[in-house]
């Protein structure tokens, strides 16, 4: 039976779709201005990346990208390609580290990634940055943890705009999918951690992505996730991305003219109160 959280049972392409994220990302390093390994935190895995927009296109804007892996895989290097987009928009982009489970549990990763936030807000201004439109994204379990960073126990204001990509925002499920035997999701992480459960009121603008091919828990939460924000108060837009799968989609955040990219420029162009972002 196909556990339809396993990425790689259905996409056939999983291991191609890695390597393609790894040989762009280097391309980007090469090719844009960065800061890279920044500390945000005290421990090893609390690290960023800033890109930087060329001097003629910088408008202050900054966005952060949380990159997925199920909390378990992947890190910023392996998603530094995103900074394409961002920077071509004219913002800094910051593409987050944080430590994997089950070597940490996923309160200190949830910890970290909400300190990263911070850690922008406090510092972004010495590297041209307006912490005043701080916008994020984040891929998969990178968008379960992009919810977490304006829920209604967070400082409000920190975050204008959120795009968020075939997320996983009810947690329970997981505990009986492929990964039970790798990072063993307790019955406390389900409860304080599933964004469909958390209160949520006046926030940024959110635009949720899923693509077409995904699997059918990739649309009903997005759904649900979708309806439990509206009902908080905030403007929420949903959207699928005709064709594309839970990898593909990813990808097409740094590939000029696909709907994804359109999407993160809207997102990070956006002014507080009125985004851009597109249905």
């Amino acid at each position: 039976m196909v556990d339809p959280f396993r990425t790689r049972d259905v996409v056939p392409d999983f291991d191609r779709y890695v390597s393609d994220y790894a040989a762009r990302s280097a391309v980007t390093r090469s090719r844009l201005p960065m800061r890279a390994d920044i500390a945000y935190g005290p421990s090893a895995g609390e690290r960023l990346d800033l890109f930087f927009p060329p001097p003629d296109r910088a408008t202050g804007a900054v966005h952060m990208f949380i990159h997925g892996g199920y909390w378990r895989m992947f890190a910023k290097e392996d998603f530094s390609f995103v900074a394409e987009t961002v920077t071509r928009a004219g913002a800094i982009a910051a593409i987050v580290d944080y430590a994997l489970m089950p070597v940490v549990r996923l309160e200190t990763v949830v910890a970290q990634v909400r300190r990263a936030r911070d850690w922008l807000v406090a510092t972004i201004g010495a590297h041209g940055g307006d912490p005043a439109r701080l916008t994020i994204s984040g891929h998969s379990a990178g968008a379960q943890l992009g919810a977490l960073l304006f829920n209604a126990s967070q400082p409000a204001g920190r975050v204008s705009g959120a795009l968020l990509i075939s997320g996983i925002y009810d947690l329970a499920p997981l505990q009986d999918s492929f990964l039970k035997p790798l990072i063993g999701l307790t019955d406390t992480e389900v409860r304080d951690f599933s964004p469909v459960g958390l209160g949520y009121s006046a926030g940024p603008d959110v635009h949720l992505l899923v693509g077409e091919a995904e699997t059918a828990p990739f649309h009903t939460q997005a759904t649900a996730f979708a309806a439990h924000l509206a009902g908080g108060g905030l403007r929420v837009r949903q959207g699928v991305v005709p064709g594309a799968d839970h990898m593909s989609l990813v990808g097409d955040l740094g590939t000029p003219g696909t709907h994804a990219a359109g999407q993160l420029a809207a997102c990070v162009t956006a002014r507080r109160g009125g985004g851009r972002a597109a249905g």
